[in-house]
């Protein structure tokens, strides 16, 4: 029998890395001489860290096995891109964020559906 239960530690590896991302992103937007000031690269990037995190909580209450498959691959994808977009941006601190939040939605990935295990008699 399965039992859906996602993961704690995933979910808050998840939030920490949008925090992150969002935060030094603004950051970046924000501050002179950071080599992106008021570049809509910067801003593109704490507004999607901010959907990650909007994400996270989604997949935190999603109970469908379809609707979390989905949120799973639209996190993915998101933190995929995020990543991406700061390397571009030379923002290697929030793509290690976006690697940890990787790490993180691995972690409540393989937590999400586990075997109840029944004596068999």
């Amino acid at each position: 029998m399965l039992q859906s239960q996602p993961s704690r530690t995933g979910s808050i590896l998840l939030l920490l890395a949008a925090a992150i991302g969002c935060a030094l992103a603004l950051y970046a937007w924000l501050t002179p001489l950071t080599g992106v000031t008021g570049t809509i690269g910067a801003l593109g990037v704490a507004i999607a860290s901010a959907v990650l995190a909007v994400l996270t909580f989604l997949l935190r209450v999603a109970s469908g096995r379809g609707s979390r498959i989905f949120l799973i691959i639209v996190t993915f994808l998101v933190l995929f891109g995020i990543g991406f977009a700061a390397a571009l941006l030379h923002q290697y601190i929030i793509t290690a964020a976006m690697v940890l939040g990787l790490v993180g939605l691995i972690a409540q990935r393989s937590n999400s559906a586990r075997h109840n295990q029944r004596a068999k008699a």
